[in-house]
């Protein structure tokens, strides 16, 4: 379990390796910034939220203390708001969204409801737990990296380790040591081929009733497009594309290969304006000096989070 001392001792990592406090954890000149302002990566948001549901604590956790039924909207805007504070924003905003994610941890814990792959029948789980923490951190890593190469020029060997180097820093925002994480990049390729493989990861009543709800059963104008669902479900073990047991046919992976092809044609050449996230320009004109962000930064703000600027100056 990671405690509020240990996410303390892993602050102090954080403090001491960040770019400045300004430029917060990672800085302009991070691969972390050159990767997650990218929109495309939204590509993968679907497989890694699959990927941490297929662990049966996740999807327990996500069912029964989650609002994601009745404000699918609200989650994912908070989640974002979350993620590109602890990117995009100040040293001081990035430490803090840290502990706000910690405190909400803290309060999650329950009881399987039935026994799936390892877990027995009535066996607790914590979302402060380390293990599952360093899941759900792999799938958001893995997954941004694979979304972006499915698009852009592929991450040669050298970028691929500064990303997992900094992404081992990202790592201490959840309150993982070093030691908790695998030391390079292969070794984290060869951790999530274990993962993938383990009945660590097996698919519960309780995930396929979120992800089908997420993916089919939201509100008609929430629904992703039948290509996003293929998409995210190509990207899958083939054990848990089973396990999920989407309706996917021949026609929606056809769908979804257009869209792709579509994707890799247009994206490269859109405006940088509309191409990178709102949090991204936030943090470029918190830089500049700039205390009053334009319309266009406050509206992508909005479409990803919910806000119109990152709420960076929360307290501790």
């Amino acid at each position: 379990m990671v405690s509020e001392s240990d996410l303390d001792v892993t602050l102090d990592v954080v403090r001491a390796g960040a770019a400045g406090p300004a430029e917060g954890i990672f800085g302009p000149a991070s691969m972390t910034w050159r990767i997650d302002r990218e929109a495309v990566i939204f590509l993968g948001a679907g497989r890694a939220l699959l990927l941490q549901l297929a662990h049966p604590w996740v999807a327990a956790a996500v069912a029964e203390h989650s609002r994601t039924f009745a404000d699918p909207v609200g989650r994912f805007h908070r989640t974002f708001e979350l993620m590109f504070t602890m990117v995009f924003g100040s040293l001081d905003g990035a430490t803090a969204a840290a502990r706000r994610l910690h405190r909400r941890h803290a309060m999650i814990s329950g009881v399987l409801p039935e026994a799936i792959g390892p877990f027995a029948q009535g066996s607790s789980y914590y979302a402060n737990d380390i293990a599952a923490l360093r899941w759900v951190h792999a799938t958001l890593v893995e997954t941004a990296a694979i979304a972006h190469d499915l698009v852009l020029p592929p991450l040669p060997p050298e970028e691929r380790e500064q990303y997992w180097a900094e992404s081992r820093l990202f790592g201490s925002l959840f309150g993982l040591k070093p030691a908790d994480l695998p030391a390079d990049w292969s070794s984290f390729t060869d951790y999530n081929a274990a993962m993938a493989r383990s009945d660590t990861l097996s698919v519960s009543p309780a995930a396929r009733d979120v992800a089908h709800h997420i993916f089919t059963g939201a509100r008609r104008w929430l629904r992703p497009p039948r290509w996003y669902l293929a998409l995210s479900v190509q990207m899958l073990p083939e054990r848990l594309r089973t396990g999920f047991g989407f309706d996917v046919d021949e026609r929606d992976r056809r769908a979804a290969d257009r869209a792709l092809k579509w994707t890799r044609r247009v994206y490269p050449h859109l405006p940088t304006r509309i191409r990178y996230v709102g949090p991204y320009h936030e943090a470029q004109a918190r830089l500049q000096g700039k205390p009053r962000l334009e319309l266009a930064t406050r509206w992508l703000n909005r479409a990803w989070t919910g806000r119109p600027r990152l709420d960076d100056s929360r307290k501790k």
